[in-house]
């Protein structure tokens, strides 16, 4: 059935619990997971007048949010290590996420992408996300979605 599967996370709660149901299916299969999380780049603004921040300081808050990521995929890693699934936890770093998720699933020869209906953003939580919805028009792989 599936030998690779991409779980694609955010960290909250209706992303683990896609993550869980990825594992299951993995499990189920005899397959491994690539479990991410993409870290987005500190927001700069090149409006006039707008608020400088210090690049020292800039770099201290993308590492923190890398560090944050990287523990997140580490948790799903042993995870599903711990129900006897090969697993792999990865960030990418990038602002264009559905990409990053799209890139990543190729990159590791994944043959499904899994993740929830929407993430932790604004109003976008309320119906499919935004970044589901590039992921599930632009993949070429197979993507389930949870929720």
């Amino acid at each position: 059935m599936f030998k690779r599967i991409l779980i694609a996370t955010d960290g909250s709660e209706l992303s683990q619990k896609a993550a869980d149901s990825g594992i299951e299916l993995a499990k189920l299969s005899g397959g491994q997971i690539v479990a991410l999380q993409v870290v987005p780049r500190y927001p700069v603004s090149y409006f006039e007048g707008g608020a400088t921040v210090a690049s020292s300081e800039i770099a201290r808050i993308e590492k923190e949010w890398a560090d944050i990521g990287q523990a997140t995929v580490g948790k799903l890693k042993a995870q599903a290590e711990a129900k006897g699934v090969s697993a792999t936890g990865i960030t990418a770093h990038s602002d264009m996420i559905a990409e990053a998720i799209i890139a990543a699933a190729k990159k590791h020869e994944c043959d499904l992408i899994v993740m929830a209906s929407h993430g932790r953003r604004g109003l976008s939580r309320v119906l499919l996300g935004s970044e589901t919805t590039h992921v599930l028009t632009h993949s070429d792989i197979p993507v389930m979605v949870l929720r």
